[in-house]
């Protein structure tokens, strides 16, 4: 089994692996570009962002700057909109139905680490820099959802259809379907 496919299963993976950084340092450079363009520049957004995330529907807009880790684990539906300074850490899958729309600042966290610290670091044969223990599981997000501005969802969290979270809300938990939920840590508030 690769790391990538190690990632990918939620098993605990080497994300210094060659092949993950090769696609790490690509994304970066792809997430610069798209950075950098112009936002009048549809076409261009619209190439490099077919080269950056795995896949998307139609009517999609990423205002930048946008951030991500590896960018090909990104799959967005149909009128999807995500607003600026968005860092989105994709080392599983990030899924956003259609009619979603992501607030500024929004962070979305597929990985994590080991609470203790003497489990976190390890060293690496040849190499001098010690990387840390990482686990990652998929975030699903429904169609019509809003998350609000400021918001961190984190690792293997799932967002049920038309609910809206907070601004500045954590969701530590899955949020069923049809409601409107904030705080941290994040929790349903009323059912819509």
């Amino acid at each position: 089994m690769t790391e990538k496919e190690r990632m990918l299963a939620g098993q605990t993976y080497d994300c210094g692996d060659p092949a993950l950084l090769a696609r790490w340092h690509e994304a970066k450079k792809l997430q610069k570009q798209y950075n950098d363009t112009a936002s009048t520049d549809k076409d261009r957004l619209h190439a490099i962002l077919r080269e950056l995330i795995g896949g998307h529907g139609a009517n999609v807009w990423i205002s930048s700057p946008f951030f991500v880790d590896y960018g090909e684990n990104i799959f967005l539906g149909n009128n999807v909109e995500i607003n600026m300074n968005c860092v989105f850490l994709d080392c599983n899958r990030i899924a956003i139905g259609d009619n979603s729309g992501i607030g500024p600042g929004v962070h979305i966290y597929t990985v994590d680490h080991p609470v203790r610290a003497s489990e976190r670091v390890v060293s690496r044969n040849g190499s001098d820099f010690p990387f840390w223990k990482s686990v990652a599981k998929a975030v699903n997000i429904g169609k019509n959802v809003w998350i609000g501005g400021g918001s961190i969802i984190l690792s293997g969290v799932n967002i049920g259809d038309n609910t809206t979270i907070g601004a500045g809300s954590v969701v530590t938990k899955d949020i069923p379907a049809n409601c409107l939920a904030f705080g941290n840590p994040c929790q349903v508030v009323k059912h819509l």
